[in-house]
């Protein structure tokens, strides 16, 4: 009886222990399976990080006006005879855009000038009979006066007159008619815009901390969104009080208008141009990522070997080196162009990665594919132009 127990105990402690080899066996062949399987790696986009010059830049948004613009009205009341413009007509300074009921005023005029023509009659014989010796002084002095009075009458009737015209104040684009013929007009009422495209001015506001990087005559940039076009131009006036309400100081700027693309009261995007710096290393904008934590960027270096590993053998040629990411905080610094200032943190001529960081971590492993990049252009080599 104790020989056929022996022989089951040894018998089970046979299985139990082979059970307990294999599963052994199998978790370290497994383990050994997973550690010597090659990892996928992850195709990215790089940009070298080289120190080049920077051009930085006071960005704000503004609203376009015309340097020369107004709202044209009559001085007097009347009725509209005439209106001598059609829309976005283009008119030069001193042309009669409009005309008032002006029947009773020419009349007037045209008396005043018959009774001046009458009084320089006056005047002469007056003069003539004063150097004959037959004329008194008293008469002379009268009819000097009278002549004086009626070319001063004269010239208030030509005003009366004139101002039953509306004239253009300068050259430029009007716009559409407010006013029909036959209208009752009284003074104030708006007949049309006049607007002179030439030149036009930029109006923005900057915050104080900003203030001191701004001069008069420095370059502006100005960019209307859906409109690939940029207009250049330049600073012409900075206002010398900080608004205490939003901190902020306005800023204007004199642009030009080739082809008469900008509009009065287009909204913009305003780049005032500093001075250029040398040996600024900066970056596209999508090599940043912003985390909780702060800025960081993935910097591609060669993964390092681990201890044991075989070397190749001498008649095998030695593989190209395994590429993997490091996560390196930065700190980051001014942004223009799509670029961004890279102060702290990376390099001159670390690999960055610029397209993929979600599918990276810390020590990933990374194959580089710059031919597709974010804007469907190869990566740059450079940091800034």
């Amino acid at each position: 009886m104790i020989k056929r127990f022996l022989i089951v105990f040894v018998l089970l402690a046979l299985v139990v222990g082979g059970l307990v080899g294999f599963n052994l066996f199998r978790d370290r062949a497994i383990e050994q399976f997973f550690a010597n399987m090659p990892v996928a790696a992850v195709a990215v986009s790089t940009a070298t990080a080289e120190p080049a010059p920077w051009t930085p830049t006071v960005d704000a948004i503004g609203t376009v006006s015309a340097v020369r613009g107004v709202e044209l009205t009559v001085e007097t009341t009347g009725i509209v005879s005439e209106v001598n413009f059609r829309a976005n007509q283009k008119v030069a300074a001193n042309d009669v855009l409009l005309r008032l009921d002006d029947a009773v005023q020419a009349a007037d005029l045209e008396a005043g000038r018959t009774q001046a023509a009458l009084d320089k009659q006056s005047l002469e014989r007056a003069r003539e009979l004063q150097n004959r010796g037959v004329g008194s002084i008293s008469t002379l002095e009268q009819a000097s006066a009278a002549a004086a009075t009626s070319q001063a009458q004269v010239a208030k009737l030509e005003a009366v007159l004139q101002q039953k015209q509306l004239r253009a104040p300068f050259a430029g684009t009007i716009g559409i008619p407010r006013v029909d013929e036959g209208q009752y007009l009284a003074p104030g009422t708006t007949v049309a815009t006049l607007q002179d495209f030439s030149t036009m001015r930029a109006d923005f506001t900057v915050p104080e901390q900003q203030l001191h990087l701004l001069e008069i005559g420095q370059p502006v940039v100005v960019a209307i969104d859906g409109i690939d076009d940029r207009f250049n131009g330049k600073v012409t006036g900075i206002d010398p009080r900080v608004d205490p309400a939003s901190r902020l100081v306005s800023v204007r700027a004199e642009i030009e208008n080739p082809q008469d693309r900008l509009t009065p009261g287009q909204f913009v995007r305003v780049e005032v141009v500093l001075p250029k710096e040398d040996d600024i290393i900066a970056l596209p904008q999508t090599a940043l990522v912003t985390s909780l934590y702060g800025d960081y960027v993935y910097v591609v270096r060669e993964q390092e070997k681990k201890e044991g590993a075989a070397a190749p053998e001498g008649g095998e040629e030695a593989k190209e080196p395994t590429l993997e990411v490091r996560q390196i905080f930065v700190q980051a610094g001014r942004r223009a162009d799509g670029r961004v200032e890279i102060r702290e943190g990376v390099s001159a001529g670390d690999q960055v990665v610029t397209a993929g960081q979600n599918r990276l971590n810390n020590g990933t492993v990374v194959t580089i594919d710059n031919t597709v990049v974010p804007g469907g252009s190869a990566a740059p080599t450079q940091a800034a132009n």
